[in-house]
């Protein structure tokens, strides 16, 4: 399918509250990963590439593990998220040791990707029905802004770990109309079921447990690196000197739609996410997929 969409699988993170590389942990009752439901879904849905945005350093470990598992199935792409990989201009400030967050990721993929493409984290679980509705929207020629996007969102009370907190972009909109995405660090359920977060400027924030949130789901088209590359040298020059800053998805898309360059359509999925953060939410993970198997959902193994 030439006209196919691409899935941009980011799994370049560390896994550092995780302990590990999550993405080659497996999951399923025969040695399944996360990322392997995730491409079987994509798959089903009608998706013609696979890219996936690794680091260097764990090439060889991820193509032999992942990789190979579906180029007689589908097209595969890697990218690389490097630390110097800098629009013109732009040095790798001294002290700085890990890249500049998920939008850094995603620009890694410019000469990978052509047409319409879907951006997911390589650890979370978005379920068969998301990929199905983001297909549809693709073949539907929908996106109502000047530069067609659109996002899949989940209910917060539905994305939060039981073993520690977690980072979210909480979402506002209308009309199913994305108007607005910030992040807020540090939610968790406290004794009395409130969930709280941070801003980031530190200031503590109450949350509605039916907020949607940002799970990194994304739909763009290929057109979204010309002004990706104009938001990270704009990030970088106002915060390319702190070692620990980052550009996040949802911070660059909220820019656009604030400024006026684009809207952003919010798409309804009647799917269930569910990830792994922390060490003890594997068991919770693994449960999930044993029932979706009971259901019919996946075969039993996945890939034969």
């Amino acid at each position: 399918m030439s006209n196919a969409p691409t899935l941009l699988v980011l799994a370049a993170g560390m896994g550092s509250r995780y302990g590990g590389l999550k993405q080659l942990d497996p999951m399923g009752p025969n040695n399944e990963t996360v990322l392997d439901y995730s491409v079987h879904d994509a798959m089903r849905a009608g998706f013609g590439k696979v890219v996936f945005v690794i680091r260097r350093d764990i090439e060889e470990a991820f193509r032999e593990s992942i990789g190979k598992r579906y180029e007689k199935q589908v097209e595969i792409g890697y990218a690389f998220q490097e630390l110097d990989d800098l629009p013109a201009g732009f040095l790798v400030p001294e002290g700085r040791t890990k890249p500049w967050g998920t939008a850094h990721a995603l620009r890694a993929a410019r000469d990978q990707v052509i047409g319409p493409f879907a951006v997911i984290n390589a650890d979370d679980f978005y379920g068969a029905d998301a990929y199905r509705v983001l297909a549809d929207y693709f073949s539907s020629n929908k996106g109502s802004g000047k530069l067609p996007m659109c996002m899949v969102g989940y209910p917060l009370v539905n994305t939060l770990s039981e073993h520690g907190s977690v980072n979210r972009g909480i979402c506002e909109s209308r009309d199913d109309q994305l108007l607005s995405v910030r992040e807020v660090t540090g939610i968790a359920r406290k004794e009395n079921a409130i969930i709280t977060g941070e801003e980031a400027d530190g200031k503590p924030v109450e949350l509605d447990p039916k907020s949607l949130v940002s799970m990194n789901f994304w739909g763009f088209t290929a057109e979204i690196f010309d002004p990706l590359e104009s938001a990270f040298s704009a990030f970088l020059e106002t915060y390319g000197e702190e070692p620990k800053s980052e550009f996040y998805i949802p911070a660059f898309i909220d820019e656009l739609i604030r400024t006026g360059k684009t809207s952003c359509d919010l798409l309804q999925t009647s799917a269930s996410w569910f990830g792994v953060t922390y060490p003890g939410d594997k068991p919770i993970v693994q449960q999930r997929l044993r029932e979706l198997i009971a259901d019919d959902v996946y075969p039993s193994p996945l890939m034969s």
